[in-house]
């Protein structure tokens, strides 16, 4: 069976895929349909964060599908309940909505941050600044939030209300009006080429809204749930925000998404105000739990962030002529090569590696399961180094 000509013949073109279909997956490695082995340094991009075949994970959801599979979101459901109560606590906030994906949570945190402030203030200030780079979904207002331009093309006209700026200290002051409700920032600018944010620049953007009552919304959605090493990708700045947006690992491998609130925004949304017809289904959410059971314990996000200094010894004892930086916080790791990305990327895939690409088509991402082992790090670094090196 020609499964590649299906895809050809049957998909929407809005995906280059690599040539490959993959049948089953155990841990950090994949199978395709003639049952060729490949190292994955994706994770689904960044979903996967305990790897394929977790064996609790599997009986959670298999366990929950027997029982009782969808309600409906004018009734509850255990599994909803005990997760809302397991986030809230150890992300340290108040209130949560579930939804279905990463853009659908920026969303949420959008429509609740306009509405926290037009209530409080009226109409007029509804602003959200965001960040050049940025990536935060593809529905209309998340696409439109987002800081790169060339995803714009073709899509107009967008929702008003969004501002983008370079990341500095004088352009986020200067962008800074009467008109602001909101800054939306990732801690690690992860489809804009692996960037961590600077201390400086993230303590201003605290400083700033805390003088102004402006909230502070960070997208967690690639960064955080353990990715740096943290539970979240702004726990490595000491700051905690207004609102956060979750989703990729948190279902582990099935579509799940939250908007998480402080104290002062628990009461902002009221009945009819946002909704969801699959969000909070009971499947996800037991498979959520078992997810947030590993990744929130310490030795485990210890040994993440481990992984992560493995990697910068790894290329800090190399010599490069065509790698220009290896940046990024714990397994969430950019390198900024001389030349294409894409090409780097179908190179390495021949050699049984998976990875990513990001910024400008000129860094090779890389997002393994978290459960990734040292000797499996060490194995596809090796080839990523010597594709690269050889170009």
């Amino acid at each position: 069976m020609d499964y590649l000509y299906y895809a050809k013949e049957y998909l929407m073109n809005t995906y280059n895929h690599l040539p490959v279909v993959f049948t089953h997956g155990k841990g950090c490695k994949l199978y395709d349909v003639s049952n060729k082995e490949y190292l994955d340094f994706t994770s689904g991009i960044g979903v996967m964060a305990l790897g394929r075949g977790n064996e609790k994970w599997i009986k959670a959801v298999e366990d929950q599908l027997e029982k009782l599979a969808h309600t409906s979101n004018i009734v509850l459901n255990v599994p909803i309940l005990e997760l809302a109560k397991k986030l809230t606590e150890i992300s340290n906030m108040s209130k949560v909505f579930f939804c279905n994906s990463g853009t659908e949570a920026n969303e949420g945190a959008i429509k609740l941050a306009r509405k926290y402030s037009f209530e409080k203030y009226g109409k007029g200030r509804n602003t959200i600044i965001t960040l050049n780079r940025s990536f935060h979904g593809r529905t209309m207002a998340a696409l439109e939030a987002t800081g790169e331009e060339e995803l714009h093309k073709y899509f107009y006209p967008f929702p008003e209300g969004f501002k983008h700026t370079d990341i500095t200290v004088e352009a986020l002051e200067e962008a800074v009006d009467p008109s602001v409700c909101a800054i939306m920032i990732e801690a690690v600018q992860g489809e804009g080429g692996v960037n961590p944010l600077s201390s400086e620049f993230v303590h201003k953007v605290f400083e700033i809204s805390e003088k102004k009552d402006i909230l502070v919304i960070c997208d967690e959605i690639q960064c955080g749930l353990g990715r740096t090493g943290k539970l979240y990708g702004f726990n490595n700045y000491n700051v905690h925000p207004d609102i956060i947006s979750v989703a990729k690992a948190l279902g582990g491998g099935l579509p799940m998404g939250a908007v998480l609130c402080n104290e002062k925004l628990k009461n902002t949304f009221k009945y009819g105000d946002h909704g969801s017809t699959f969000g909070g289904n009971p499947v996800c959410a037991a498979g959520a739990i078992e997810v947030l059971n590993e990744i929130a314990d310490e030795s485990f996000l210890k040994g993440v962030a481990d992984k992560g200094k493995f990697i910068k010894e790894f290329f800090k004892n190399k010599s490069f002529k065509n790698i220009k930086e290896v940046r990024g916080i714990g397994l969430m790791v950019g390198i900024e090569i001389k030349g294409e990305a894409s090409e780097v990327q179908k190179k390495i895939f021949e050699k049984g590696l998976l990875v990513l690409t990001a910024g400008k088509n000129n860094v090779v991402r890389l997002l393994p399961p978290l459960v990734v082992s040292k000797e499996e790090l060490e194995k596809g670094l090796n080839i990523i180094y010597e594709v690269i090196e050889s170009m």
